[in-house]
């Protein structure tokens, strides 16, 4: 399957964020233990906002953004832009 068809079906079956999530940390050869550890939680919740099954809150997603240096709307697949926005 092809990557640009794997965006098209994420997209349509609403997991963009979810995957981008999973791909930035990826990227980082970071584990989701450290990633959760990073956000003051646990491993095994942390895995549920990648996998979808629980959504992600506000204040989880403005400390990924930060620390992934991007912007929300990426994160939420509002954009294929991974620039942030500049500070106020």
């Amino acid at each position: 399957m092809t990557l640009l068809r794997k965006l098209f079906i994420s997209f349509l079956e609403g997991n963009f964020m979810y995957e981008r999530i999973r791909n930035l940390r990826e990227d980082k050869d970071l584990s989701q233990t450290q990633i959760a550890k990073m956000l003051g939680m646990s491993q095994t919740g942390y895995s549920k906002y990648e996998t979808g099954e629980n959504d992600i809150p506000t204040n989880t997603l403005i400390k990924l953004a930060k620390f992934y240096n991007t912007s929300i709307d990426y994160l939420l697949g509002q954009t294929n832009l991974k620039e942030r926005y500049p500070e106020k």
